[in-house]
């Protein structure tokens, strides 16, 4: 899996930013490095409402740009086209109903043989 998540980061990651802050279950993080200080902008799978932002964890807790949000406490993000403050950041183990609830929205690609 960390693979795949290696590959994407250079390889589909930079393509993904170009659209994913207009499509409806896409958002793009804007991060700051906890060890570099540098800005970082990374394609996420999200659900918004009025209330709170739900960002799938594809990779798990220990992506670097989770691990610099909660470093931080903040980030910034930008969905639909637009842009949000986010504060208080919670990961949520995927056995709480909301997290199932938000997981069932995912669309899901089959393979047909």
């Amino acid at each position: 899996m960390r693979m795949i998540a290696k590959f994407n980061k250079y390889v589909t990651n930079p393509v993904q930013r170009l659209w994913a802050p207009w499509l409806p279950y896409m958002a793009v993080i804007e991060h700051t490095g906890r060890k570099s200080g540098r800005p970082y902008r990374t394609p996420v799978m999200a659900f918004v409402d009025a209330k709170s932002v739900w960002v799938v964890l594809n990779y798990g807790t220990h992506s670097d740009w989770v691990r610099n949000i909660q470093a931080v406490g903040s980030a910034g993000m930008t969905h639909r086209g637009r842009h949000y403050r986010l504060t208080n950041p919670r990961i949520i183990p995927a056995t709480d109903q909301k997290a199932r609830f938000v997981a069932s929205l995912a669309p899901v690609s089959t393979a047909e043989s």
